[in-house]
């Protein structure tokens, strides 16, 4: 131990679990099938009984997922693999004298055309094995059929996988409180511009909004407003080996089916495996909901804890709250829940909610340090989730599923006060909302080249910007963050300013949402680079072609930097020469280090004036 050595590529940690199933008694393709899936769930030209090894070993794996060919042997048997999209190139040819080259391109290796027995090249999810000790090549199809009928899988999941659809209908669902409603949206960060850009479209057609490209609002960590947690966090993308994949073109292989529950010993596996809540998308409604907190099995037991602390212990409380759901979460485990369901439902005038994204990541990362992870699925019940992007956040640091019941309150709200078509039900908003979910988490995925879910899952494929290293450390572990900022008494004041602002009382914001800003100028809202003053003053000047209507423009270019809005803001002109602000030393001694050479900037070091000005520059 461990078996996957830390910080290894994919190839290395990909190797050590391939090495590790076969040294526990797995064959060579059995290991790979099982890592390696094809794309089997929506494909109708695949047989049952593979179909059934395939969703039995959902089970034990997540698919390691992206655009791969694979090689493998254990010094008898040779094979290649595609991965389930088929997007690198994997060709083969077989001479007449029994040579097997197999290369990413055709010509690799000069052959005589009179040589060759025969060609081809492997397909999406297709394997290739040459056995030296039986001198033959052994095709996909046997290779395959003799793996999957040697357990009866399709008898295991029937016998032991639990499906929403076959439990009984809930005798209670929580019914929207319309007199808090407003109170609870103004807690949990919703404005008119929420509802009006993002949501309206995804309910009433089913789709996510468009936007143009470009933000000159600020990082959240430089905003004077009070932000969600959810918007510290950008998505990594895959820079050099993994292309987006076409998730509308190419659905046959993208899959947002997930295995929920307890997890067993890989090594012998059985029917129990199987014993796990199947999930057709992360997104649950109230009555999906309501339905697993009422199912009285003891194999599939549920816990729900709450993510709430109060209002009147000020910045500490959220910490002390979150050290204590860890613990709770920890003995829930020990006490054999299936589930663990973090809810925030019971916000109001005394009780602040405590970020989704951190409790979950924290709960995650606690019981992965006490070894217990696998012992219990997470499921989130929360009024802050409402776009795509928290949604992929939530799974990404290890939420299993999630029901945005304030989403589904606020969807009604808006019917009741005809926002939406007239003929559209409750029912269809929140199936068209599902919908948009769904097509937009594909498209998230898609940007990395994960195809499932189960791989997004616990991935972290994001980077914390201004968070601090005891946060990140604390409760986003393995989390890149180049920029440090806020800590968990920060984000508790922000959760405690919203929870003030919602409850202030004022003649023009009683009875109204706030108004956003954030796509839009508003006067009160996030504050923009671009914004009406500035367009004007620099349309004026170019009207006029005035050399003062420029340098008002200019300066007000400038005196952005006061506002703090990028990054870049942050560095100004002191003695003449560039420095970054800091607050830990004066200005000279720094603008000293780096003439002196004491100070390298990036690659460059800093040693004379001329060298200075041409390093910040760059």
């Amino acid at each position: 131990q461990p078996i996957i050595i830390p910080r290894g590529s994919d190839s290395a940690c990909m190797d050590n679990v391939f090495e590790f199933l076969i040294q526990s008694g797995y064959s060579l393709p059995h290991a790979m099938m099982m890592m390696v899936p094809e794309a089997w769930e929506k494909n109708p030209e695949m047989n049952p009984e593979k179909q059934a090894f395939y969703e039995f070993h959902d089970h034990l794996m997540e698919p390691w997922d992206g655009p791969a060919s694979l090689t493998f042997t254990d010094g008898i048997r040779i094979g290649a693999t595609l991965d389930r999209n088929g997007l690198r190139p994997s060709r083969y040819v077989v001479t007449k004298d029994d040579l097997v080259i197999m290369g990413s391109e055709v010509g690799a290796v000069d052959v005589d055309p009179e040589n060759i027995k025969f060609k081809g090249r492997l397909k999406p999810g297709k394997m290739f094995l040459v056995d030296t000790e039986e001198g033959r090549i052994i095709d996909d199809a046997e290779l395959k059929k003799e793996i999957c009928s040697a357990q009866p899988y399709a008898k295991w999941l029937k016998d032991n996988v639990l499906e929403l659809s076959h439990l009984p209908k809930p005798a209670h669902v929580p019914e929207t409180d319309f007199d808090s409603l407003l109170l609870r949206q103004k807690i949990f960060g919703y404005t008119t511009e929420d509802l009006n850009l993002l949501l309206t479209p995804m309910v009433a057609d089913g789709v996510e909004a468009s936007g143009s490209m470009g933000n000159d609002t600020p990082l959240a960590v430089l905003s004077d407003k009070p932000r969600l947690l959810y918007d510290y966090f950008k998505q990594i993308f895959a820079q050099v080996s993994n292309p987006p994949i076409d998730a509308i073109r190419e659905e046959l292989v993208m899959s947002l089916t997930s295995r929920l529950g307890p997890q067993r010993n890989i090594l012998e596996p059985g029917p129990e495996h199987a014993r796990m809540l199947k999930l057709e998308h992360p997104v649950l409604s109230n009555e999906e909901l309501a339905q697993l907190k009422e199912l009285d099995n003891p194999d599939f037991y549920s816990g729900t804890l709450s993510i709430l602390f109060d209002a009147e212990t000020g910045t500490d409380g959220l910490a002390t709250a979150l050290s204590q759901l860890c613990r709770q979460a920890e003995n829930a485990v020990k006490s054999g829940s299936a589930f663990l369901i973090l809810s925030d439902r019971g916000v109001g005038k005394e009780q602040v909610p405590i970020p989704a994204l951190l409790a979950v990541a924290a709960v995650h990362h606690h019981l992965i340090l006490k070894r217990n992870r696998y012992k219990i699925g997470i499921i989130v019940e929360t009024g802050e989730a409402r776009e795509i992007a928290h949604f992929c956040l939530l799974v990404s640091y290890g939420a299993g599923a999630i029901n945005p019941y304030l989403a589904f309150e606020t969807f009604e709200q808006m019917i009741k006060q005809k926002a939406l078509p007239a003929e559209l039900t409750r029912e269809k908003a929140n199936e068209n909302y599902l919908k948009a979910i769904r097509k937009g988490m594909y498209k998230v995925f898609a940007k990395m080249g994960i195809s499932t879910i189960q791989s997004y899952r616990g991935a972290q494929i994001f980077e914390a910007i201004g968070l601090n290293e005891d946060l990140v450390h604390g409760h986003f572990s393995g989390t890149p963050s180049r920029i440090d900022g806020v800590g968990i008494e920060e984000i508790a004041q922000e959760s405690l300013l919203r929870h003030e602002n919602a409850l202030a009382e004022s003649a023009d914001t009683n009875s109204i949402l706030p108004g956003g800003g954030f796509y839009h100028w508003r006067r009160r809202g996030e504050y923009h680079q671009i914004n009406p003053v500035m367009s004007n003053t620099l349309q004026n000047a170019v009207r006029t072609n005035s050399q003062d209507a420029y340098n008002e423009f200019s300066k007000l270019v400038n005196d952005q930097a006061h506002r703090f809005s990028t990054p870049r803001s942050l560095f100004e002109f002191a003695e003449g020469y560039p420095i970054l602000l800091a607050e830990v030393e004066p200005a000279a001694e720094i603008v000293k280090r780096f003439v002196t050479g004491a100070m390298s900037f990036g690659s460059i070091s800093i040693e004379s004036h001329e060298t200075l000005a041409i390093a910040m520059n760059r």
